[in-house]
């Protein structure tokens, strides 16, 4: 792998994952759904399941294959590969959340209305904000280790 390319992945990977984590902490920060009312919750939650429900999970499969190459360039430095492969794994648990916690219950909200909202809305409202934060916490750490692992490769 050339140098130009080599950096160029690095590049893209951090900014991938770096937008998804930030997507996340957004979402974390910016709105606690578990203080919104029925309606606002359906309106915020579906415009939010309208506007990221594909491009999130689009950039965390790119960053992973990205991060995947990166770590079989590395194979024989056994740190820094250590390193992508554990960001790669952070990136894959963050994958499986939003996969098969996460979007099951996105699908849910999508076919309600303010107007008829389900008996146990609450329940799978605090249930989808609980994986939320673990996908967020996956993330948070895939980003960490992969600037671990790019200062790692960098410094080989």
């Amino acid at each position: 792998m050339t140098n130009a390319f080599l950096t160029s992945s690095q590049i893209l990977a951090l900014l991938l994952v770096g937008l998804v984590a930030g997507s996340m902490f957004g979402i974390w920060r910016g709105y606690d759904v578990t203080s919104y009312s029925a309606q606002t919750f359906v309106e915020v939650h579906q415009g939010a399941v309208r506007g990221l429900n594909l491009l999130l999970p689009a950039m965390a499969a790119a960053s992973l294959a990205i991060v995947l190459v990166l770590a079989a360039v590395s194979r024989q430095r056994p740190a820094v590969l250590s390193l992508y492969v554990a960001a790669a794994l952070a990136i894959a648990v963050g994958g499986i959340i939003t996969r098969f916690l996460n979007q099951p219950i996105n699908d849910q909200v999508m076919g309600w209305s303010a107007a008829a909202m389900p008996d146990n809305w609450g329940v799978l409202r605090d249930s989808w904000w609980n994986w939320h934060i673990a996908r967020l916490a996956a993330m948070l750490m895939a980003e960490l280790l992969l600037i671990l692992a790019v200062f790692a490769d960098r410094g080989a």
